[in-house]
């Protein structure tokens, strides 16, 4: 097993807020379950003080909430955790970025937005995927992006190994469920946890034509399911046993 970094109290926090529905919890669950993730009381509250200060949370008679724009983000990895497969007839999406002379700071978020979407560059400006995924792109403008549907004449596990580091994807995976299996603690569990999410956001969630049977994704996902299962279960636990706040 790889040594895990420990997760900051900020991290633990939003790793239990976001693992939540809804996502708030009284802070004397909080409390309970940062010493069982290693986190002392105090260095917990402090935490707490800054994520309401920077609008992280919002806290009300004691409980603690997802501020709105992390609810939003709590529902993209929700949706990126699970990717809605559709059957895949060999067509391909592609984006194409038309527009010149936008700021650096527009351009880093369209490239963020596409990555999200599953989408990868084959050259500068050039966004593409197979069109197995049950979800529409947004409707850009027409002067920013054009949208097509095509058949690659090149063979599509070639074009899906030039855009995807598959073999990497797949191995990184692989040590992930490694460590989930042989993590012990509540604290290297939970932060094991935190890197499956970051990896399974970044899965390309392509068809089982392109990747084959073995591929690591589906097993990656069905332990992280049984440890936010497990998650829910301790959180229960922390309520039922820590009804009042402190």
């Amino acid at each position: 097993m790889t040594t895990p970094r420990p997760l900051s109290a900020r991290s633990v926090v939003l790793s239990l807020l976001l693992g939540a529905h809804p996502p708030e919890l009284p802070v004397s669950a909080l409390v309970d379950a940062g010493e069982m993730f290693e986190i002392a009381e105090p260095t917990l509250r402090v935490a707490l003080t800054r994520m309401v200060a920077n609008g992280d949370l919002e806290r009300t008679d004691g409980t603690y909430r997802l501020a709105t724009r992390l609810t939003e983000r709590q529902q993209r990895q929700d949706l990126a955790l699970e990717p809605e497969l559709q059957g895949w007839d060999s067509t391909w999406e592609m984006v194409v970025v038309t527009s010149v002379g936008r700021s650096a700071s527009d351009r880093a978020g369209l490239r963020t937005t596409l990555g999200e979407l599953r989408l990868a560059e084959l050259r500068e400006g050039v966004w593409m995927r197979p069109a197995n995924l049950s979800r529409t792109l947004p409707a850009w403008p027409e002067e920013l992006i054009s949208t097509f549907h095509a058949v690659p004449a090149q063979d599509p596990a070639a074009l899906a190994a030039q855009l995807w580091d598959l073999p990497g994807w797949d191995l990184d995976g692989r040590h992930l469920l490694d460590d989930m299996a042989h993590a012990r603690t509540a604290a290297e569990r939970l932060t094991v946890a935190a890197a499956v999410v970051r990896h399974l956001r970044t899965d390309p969630a392509l068809p089982l034509e392109l990747v084959g049977s073995d591929w690591i994704a589906p097993r990656l996902r069905s332990a992280y399911t049984a440890y936010q299962q497990e998650l829910v279960a301790t959180e229960m636990q922390l309520l039922l046993s820590a009804p009042g706040t402190r």
